[in-house]
């Protein structure tokens, strides 16, 4: 019985962290805009073994779409990843130590960075209206979105993609802007 509880409880954990994961998926192909969109979270699947790889013998092709660009009205640029894959390689291997990163606080969203050092007020509020934008909080009024340097920022041990833990952080309360966001975006 013992055993059966440690197992148990193990399981609803581990549950509990798919369930999660899986969610903030299905809030992925809600925001996809392209079918490339939709290949690189079916491939995410996959690598995280959610989807079975290909048994026809032919071999996959890798999707690697970039993050969103946008600049801010003070001219420095923001990058706000699509899925899961795109929050981890867009966080954890492209910003720099010195860069700041942004996400709405406690759900499912968009990890936002703001490349090129230390941001101006504005920059701030403007990057934090692309976080709301992109997370789930997108439909609420006010958004609490959570910012730090990317140096605080690390990966979740044994996480799924797009998983992390952070310190040292500010919490500001924004709007989601789709206008701002068409404003700002580079096409």
């Amino acid at each position: 019985a013992k055993t059966a509880e440690t197992v148990l409880t193990k399981q609803v954990e581990e549950g509990e962290r798919d369930y999660r994961y899986l969610a903030s998926v299905l809030e992925e192909i809600e925001r996809a805009e392209s079918e490339r969109d939709i290949a690189e979270i079916r491939q995410e699947l996959t690598d995280t073994g959610f989807l079975r790889r290909r048994s026809d013998g032919k071999k996959e092709r890798r999707v690697e779409q970039k993050p969103m660009h946008f600049r801010s009205t003070a001219g420095l640029d923001i990058f706000v990843g699509k899925n899961n894959a795109q929050n981890d390689r867009l966080t954890l291997k492209d910003a720099m130590k010195r860069d700041w990163w942004l996400h709405a606080q406690k759900i499912h969203g968009s990890h936002v960075i703001i490349a090129g050092g230390e941001p101006d007020e504005q920059t701030l509020l403007e990057a934090a209206s692309l976080a709301a934008l992109y997370s789930r909080g997108r439909e609420a009024g006010t958004v609490p979105v959570d910012y730090t340097m990317v140096r605080n920022v690390r990966k979740m041990p044994g996480g799924k993609p797009g998983m992390v833990v952070y310190t040292d952080y500010k919490t500001i309360l924004v709007r989601p802007d789709e206008a701002l966001a068409e404003k700002l975006r580079v096409r």
